[in-house]
């Protein structure tokens, strides 16, 4: 986890830019719930009336309400309305706002009481005692007689010793019952002018445009957010592949080696994927859910509904689901790349290995290993699947357990007068953002013990240091004609992790104009002794110097420039035989390709292509034989005109007459350079100004062919297992 917030940090200012962006978004989703509950409450049930204070009033029914005042109040309600119109209305100033709390405080009893006087009007014009709905009618009939009582001296104190009265009788639910009223006695007003309808289309058009224009501020806000978060997370998978490639490129054999191909393959892809996506999880989902889950608390904690406790319940179920599946999945997942490394080498191995497969009809076997680890991989991830999937039913059945909890407790409430059918609505929707916050956190959960896993198997590849690095002061090699001779000083070498050397005391020195040459049986060391010249592994004891200089003291590129190195396999990359041909250095003309394609004896078959050297090479070299691609390769390395030839046996692929010609022609074209080749064939080193013998790591011949004919018996074995008694005495005329 600590190594996916590291990378996170390097992007930390998009990271903060993210989360004030998230801030925004979460303030937009928690005022919708609210707006929501405005339209229910207010726009639909109050018709759009916010206040128990009029904006306009007619002045009788003004009259009536100052009566039912305290005189300090009627003063302040004549203080904020205007003087009538034509019509006989009076308008509240737009200056009131200030005062908007004492007007709300003076009107709210009157007209409660104005309301109630109506009703009973009504009920009485109806000949019932029960409770009959108003008309503007009703009230204008109550204000009139309000209106007349005010002329009646000590009316207004009467009245208002009253109402004290009956009020301070009635309990805190009747009192927040009878509130609503108030409310009422607005609408009726509106109503009796005629403008009841514009006044509630006037409210709802306001608050659904506010919602609106929240719903489009998020919807702009969550698409940056994703724009960003997905910038982020591509710079991550980017830079990763970056570190973990140029680590790998520096890496020697022995790093190769420990972490095998298919697994490298495995972090550079698979892995990196898993940290990008869950990168992009953890700036959208993860950074939003506590910001989201907060904020809905602290609103819901704000209202009076006595309902908080259902979301504490709902939560601590939901941690409970979380921490016991975590338990049970959290194993598995840590399996679960492992499984998935095992998979693929074992596809490498078989789709790289696929003709020796069908030659020893080895098919069915193949697809029993592929079949092994396809299903153990298989059981792993449908048992995450399947636990993952369990989950869901559970925080199913715990939304909806909360939301008929909360729908049981708010009809109570409703029916009590303590909550609005809007507020209840309102505190569902907080409620689920609160419980879908705490779902969303579960879900990263998820996902994160796998992601840190993937992080880790990078995080072991990029701090795994090569054990071949360039010195801190490195030395350069003299310009004095010694600079091609290749000297190995009583060197010996050890394979990481091996009992045995694999090489032992091996001393020799190539010179340049002169080709050397190293034969021994399969597996002697041969091809280990020229891979510590390039510094593919370094010497355990003794050294290889270049002109004097150890090779370890030069740095790897200027070591490598001056080596013209031919792999055992010939390596060719996707392109054209001109960029294969190339691939020493931007130095290489056309001039130097086309004369190192007629040394390795691939002119011919390149000028009988149609495209010639710009025909395409498939991947691996695939679109080529063994020879040619052998060929090619030799070619490559004559053309970056190097001062030392390392063959690593390169001519295995060739025919005799193709090796003896391209042998002659490499004598002339190196004749100032050090040629070292490693082979398995005599007649590939007969002509060798020098041949060293291996037997198990050890040198136990060096000479020229007739010299070792006569002093090492295990050279003379090669020689009589390769050619003929009659070859052999040729040769000792010749000689």
């Amino acid at each position: 986890m600590i190594k996916i917030f590291k990378q996170l940090g390097r992007h930390w200012a998009a990271c903060i830019a993210v989360v004030a962006l998230l801030f925004v978004q979460a303030y937009c989703d928690l005022s919708l719930p609210d707006y929501t509950s405005k339209i229910v409450d207010i726009g639909i049930q109050q018709g759009g009336i916010e206040s128990p204070v009029p904006e306009t009033v007619r002045d009788t029914t003004l009259q009536a309400l100052e009566l039912l005042m305290s005189e300090q109040d009627a003063a302040l309600a004549e203080q904020w309305y205007s003087a009538p119109d034509a019509d006989g209305v009076r308008t509240l100033s737009h200056d009131a706002t200030a005062a908007m709390s004492e007007l709300e405080n003076a009107f709210a009893t009157p007209d409660i009481v104005l309301y109630m006087a109506a009703a009973q009007n009504a009920a009485t014009a109806a000949g019932t005692a029960d409770a009959v709905t108003p008309t503007a009618y009703d009230l204008d009939a109550v204000a009139t007689q309000f209106a007349a009582m005010s002329q009646a001296p000590g009316a207004r104190e009467m009245l208002q010793s009253q109402l004290a009265a009956a009020f301070a009788s009635l309990d805190d639910s009747v009192a927040s019952s009878l509130s609503s009223q108030a409310m009422l006695l607005v609408a009726l007003e509106y109503e009796a002018q005629g403008i009841a309808h514009d006044v509630q289309m006037g409210y709802l058009l306001r608050t659904g445009g506010r919602m609106l224009a929240l719903t489009l501020l998020m919807v702009a806000v969550a698409i940056a957010v994703g724009f960003i978060a997905s910038r982020v997370s591509a710079g991550i998978g980017r830079d990763l592949r970056r570190d973990v490639f140029r680590t790998v490129v520096g890496y020697s054999n022995a790093e190769i080696e420990k972490f095998s191909t298919a697994s490298l393959i495995t972090r550079t892809t698979n892995d990196i994927q898993q940290v990008q996506f869950v990168c992009v999880i953890l700036l959208r989902m993860v950074a939003y859910a506590p910001i989201l889950g907060i904020g809905g608390i602290l609103h819901v904690a704000g209202g009076n509904t006595g309902l908080t406790w259902i979301i504490f319940v709902a939560v601590a179920a939901l941690l409970l689901l979380i921490a016991v599946l975590m338990n049970v999945a959290m194993p598995k997942f840590k399996q679960m790349q492992t499984l998935v490394d095992r998979l693929n080498l074992v596809s490498r191995e078989i789709l790289t290995g696929i003709m020796p497969i069908r030659a020893f009809s080895r098919e069915a076997f193949e697809e029993k290993r592929f079949d092994r680890a396809n299903t153990d991989l298989m059981r792993t991830q449908l048992f995450t699947n399947r636990t993952m999937v369990a989950m869901m039913p559970f925080m199913t059945l715990i939304m909806n357990g909360t939301s008929l909890l909360i729908v049981w407790f708010g009809g109570k409430a409703m029916d009590m007068g303590t909550m609005q059918v809007g507020e209840m609505i309102a505190f569902i929707t907080y409620t689920m953002q609160i419980v879908m916050s705490f779902l969303m956190l579960s879900m990263v959960a998820v996902m994160l013990p796998r992601a840190g896993v993937a992080a880790d198997r990078i995080d072991e590849v990029v701090t795994t240091h090569a054990t071949i690095h360039d010195p801190a002061a490195p030395k350069s090699l003299p310009e004095n004609g010694t600079e091609g001779v290749v000297a190995f000083n009583d060197v010996s070498f050890r394979y990481p992790g091996s009992e045995e050397d694999a090489l032992e005391h091996i001393s020799f020195t190539a010179r340049p104009g002169e080709t050397t040459a190293i034969i021994g049986s399969t597996g002697c060391g041969k091809s280990t002794l020229l891979n510590l010249i390039p510094r593919f592994y370094d010497a355990t004891a003794g050294s290889v110097t270049i002109g004097g200089v150890d090779v370890r003291e030069l740095t790897q590129a200027q070591l490598h420039d001056c080596l013209g190195y031919v792999p055992q396999k010939g390596v060719l990359f996707s392109g054209t035989i001109d960029s294969n041909l190339k691939f020493g250095g931007d130095h290489i003309t056309d001039a130097d390709v086309q004369k190192a394609t007629e040394i390795a004896q691939a002119a011919d078959f390149i000028s009988a292509k149609a495209e010639g050297f710009a025909s395409p090479i498939a991947q691996g070299g695939s679109n080529v034989s063994g020879g040619q691609k052998q060929r090619l390769s030799i070619a490559r390395a004559i053309a970056k005109h190097p001062q030392i030839y390392l063959f690593d046996d390169s001519f295995s692929a060739l025919d005799y007459k193709t090796d003896v010609a391209l042998r002659r022609a490499l004598k002339a074209e190196t004749g100032s350079a050090t040629v070292i080749i490693v082979a398995q064939r005599i007649s590939t080193v007969l002509h060798a100004n020098q041949i060293i013998v291996l037997d198990e790591g050890r040198i136990v011949g060096k000479g020229t062919h007739a010299q070792l004919m006569e002093s090492c018996p295990e050279y003379r074995e090669i020689a009589r297992s390769q050619l003929s008694q009659k070859e052999l005495n040729l040769q000792k005329e010749d000689a």
